[in-house]
């Protein structure tokens, strides 16, 4: 059977908001709903309509004095997180690539996501034995290594409504489930800067993470080393693995332009 064009596909309303969105650009920076009309040739109850649907989720405001339409805060917000995102991605590539020479195991960049971590990037090991690479994937951020170092610095009601059960879901014996345990644990990895996984998520599999701040000292992601439990044995974190990912991190860090 042929393959649909992926025209096809597309959802006439969403195409005209994304048109009613890009009228906004260069100099142009407030519309009204008469101008909207013509240059999207739309009726102009079309075109309120998306105008409305817009605003109720902040990406168009209307500009009371005037009653002309401008862009919101949340398109600016979605900027920032695609500049910070692509920021991070560019310049932690690098230190990924040294981290594997350094030690031959899988190194990630993470970020969070919700409740969740997604791997952005991964270099891998050249060694028979490794961990699946998870890149896109959403995985829990309470026992994962990349996700304990970004939540470890949140303030106690903000880990409640980040954690809203008091009981965690266990993905093996070793998973941490109950939230003031969890809690206590997330302590100790603020105050020592890196966190491990314990086969919490995976049996076999051990992880270290650190976490990556920007200029503004806010954590905005994780730099991780991911592989076999036989490999990561105890003494190995402590002497090689756990210093060479908070140097990494660090790293990344400073190329973002945070300062101790």
């Amino acid at each position: 059977m042929a393959k649909k064009d992926k025209s096809e596909y597309i959802i006439q309303a969403v195409d005209h908001a994304l048109d009613l969105l890009e009228q906004f650009h260069e100099d142009v920076d407030e519309l009204g709903v008469t101008e909207l009309s013509k240059r999207l040739k739309l009726h102009k109850n079309n075109v309120f309509r998306l105008l409305a649907t817009l605003e109720s989720r902040g990406y168009i405001e209307q500009n009371r004095v005037t009653e002309n339409y401008r862009l919101g805060l949340k398109t600016l917000e979605l900027g920032q997180t695609f500049i910070k995102q692509m920021g991070l991605l560019r310049q932690s590539r690098p230190v990924l690539e040294w981290l594997v020479k350094e030690c031959n195991e899988t190194a990630y960049v993470a970020i969070l996501k919700e409740q969740s971590i997604v791997y952005l990037d991964v270099v891998e090991t050249d060694l028979t034995v490794r961990v699946v690479p998870r890149v896109g994937s959403r995985l829990p951020a309470y026992c994962t290594a990349a996700g304990k170092v970004q939540i470890a610095y949140m303030p106690d009601e903000e880990l409640d409504a980040f954690f809203p059960v008091k009981e965690l879901k266990p993905y093996t014996p070793n998973t941490i489930t109950d939230r003031d345990v969890l809690r206590k644990h997330l302590m100790e990895v603020a105050e020592q800067g890196y966190a491990i996984d314990n086969e919490e998520l995976d049996l076999g599999v051990r992880c270290a993470g650190a976490p990556i701040r920007d200029y503004t000292r806010r954590i905005i992601g994780a730099v991780s080393l991911s592989g076999p439990s036989m490999r990561f044995t105890d003494e190995r974190m402590a002497k090689e693995l756990i210093p060479l990912i908070t140097q990494a991190a660090d790293e990344i860090s400073m190329k973002l332009g945070y300062h101790k």
